[in-house]
């Protein structure tokens, strides 16, 4: 039955329900928008970063991963993509705290400071790749040691 389904839908049959969630999510979160008298200022900001990220950003990483695959090709690439990626959108996020800009309105909302972001923020980058490199350290090991079970064994016979 789900072989069926595959080769009709293309996917397997939690793809198509996990896809109606997501949109029945993204339909219950558009009437909360429309209800809102801000509508228009809301959807004016929603296009521009559309925008924004299709013809600026975009390109931007699309080149440094470029720049990246042509300084060190091959698969282990992924193990410096994915720590670059949580880098970048984690100082995309919390950019404003990092750079403790409108340090004195955070300080009167809150009650804080913005002193710990940019420490904890490098300490989250370094976490980011340290553990990526252990992976990545584990995977290649474990290849190694699968490699080497499956040469063939050598006939005792001393080369020395």
């Amino acid at each position: 039955m789900i072989l069926r389904w595959k080769a009709f839908y293309g996917a397997h049959p939690l793809h198509l329900l996990v896809l109606l969630s997501c949109l029945a999510l993204a339909g219950y979160a558009a009437l909360g928008v429309l209800v809102d008298p801000a509508w228009p200022r809301i959807l004016f900001w929603f296009l521009a970063a559309v925008v924004a990220h299709d013809l600026v950003v975009f390109p931007l990483y699309a080149a440094a991963d470029r720049a990246l695959t042509r300084v060190r090709p091959g698969p282990g690439i992924n193990y410096l993509r994915v720590p670059l990626l949580g880098v970048g959108l984690t100082f995309l996020l919390f950019f404003p705290g990092i750079v403790r800009q409108g340090a004195i309105s955070y300080q009167v909302a809150t009650g804080l400071t913005q002193q710990p972001y940019l420490a904890r923020w490098l300490l989250l980058c370094a976490a980011m790749f340290g553990v990526s490199l252990l992976v990545y350290l584990a995977r290649t090991g474990t290849a190694r040691l699968r490699h080497r079970r499956h040469l063939p064994r050598e006939s005792g016979l001393s080369a020395h």
